[in-house]
């Protein structure tokens, strides 16, 4: 080969090279977002169809919010991604979170289903920032798997709440030490309301705080205080302890306003 011809031939090559290695360096970039959405799919099951539950990929650069709570949560999840967009990923556990036991188990399962070394290719970053609440679930009456305040027994006794909540916060502080904590207070539970006493909240969210005292470094996003005055405004009817879409978007705005200002702390 003449040394013309070769170093034509060198170059074609080359630049065949480099295209197969840019389409490998997107095809390993979308295999990545695609194994992660799979897993995130999987682990929400049925949920998945709910818009507060669309998979989130993690954009580099930016840091990672993890909300954790019941439906009320739920509820004031997209308006927190909303009012965060550009400043941060804004993740959320993969269920109602429920009581304060199910709390670690759900946050291991997440671990486990969602990061690596346990999913190849999967999530590889850590939280900035947790967001976090239980109680609502706590204080309820059930009775054969159903909400009865009348003849069923309370989900978990003042004492057995701050004994599962001090765990929890011995296990964030464990687990997640360079991650800003938050503990939302719990939200009202009026009169009327299925299952659950009025007034239980404010007992619950008093043994919370006992709790926290030994936790100085979590702070506290007062949610019960912020919502209390609106109440009858933002409820979807009376007697009930779930927002309307003012009661939540305003509940979102404030979570999200206390997460900003601690974004980079």
């Amino acid at each position: 080969m003449e040394r013309r011809e070769f170093l034509k031939y060198m170059g074609a090559s080359s630049v065949v090279l480099g295209l197969t290695s840019n389409l490998w360096a997107g095809g390993s970039k979308r295999c990545k977002e695609e194994v992660c959405r799979e897993a995130w799919t999987k682990l929400c099951d049925y949920r998945i169809k709910e818009a507060a539950y669309a998979y989130v990929h993690p954009q580099k650069r930016l840091p990672n919010v993890f909300l954790y709570g019941d439906s009320i949560s739920i509820g004031y999840t997209l308006k927190v991604r909303e009012q965060l967009q550009g400043k941060a990923n804004v993740f959320r556990t993969y269920r109602n979170g429920g009581a304060t036991q199910n709390f670690i188990p759900g946050m291991e399962k997440m671990k486990k289903a969602m990061f690596q070394p346990y999913l190849k290719n999967g999530w590889d970053f850590k939280w900035d920032v947790i967001h976090f609440n239980v109680g609502l679930h706590d204080l309820k009456y059930m009775s054969k798997g159903k909400l009865d305040k009348e003849n069923g027994k309370q989900v978990s006794s003042i004492e057995g709440y701050k004994e599962k909540l001090d765990k929890i916060c011995t296990y964030l502080m464990k687990e997640f030490p360079t991650a800003t904590l938050i503990f939302a207070t719990t939200t009202p539970v009026p009169q009327g309301a299925a299952g659950r006493l009025a007034g239980d909240s404010v007992k619950y969210n008093k043994a919370a705080l006992d709790v926290l005292a030994k936790y100085p470094s979590i702070m506290i996003n007062d949610l019960y205080a912020f919502t209390k005055p609106n109440f009858n405004e933002w409820c979807i009817e009376p007697g009930n302890v779930h927002y309307n879409e003012t009661g939540k978007k305003a509940q979102g705005k404030e979570v999200a306003r206390i997460i900003a200002e601690n974004l980079y702390n």
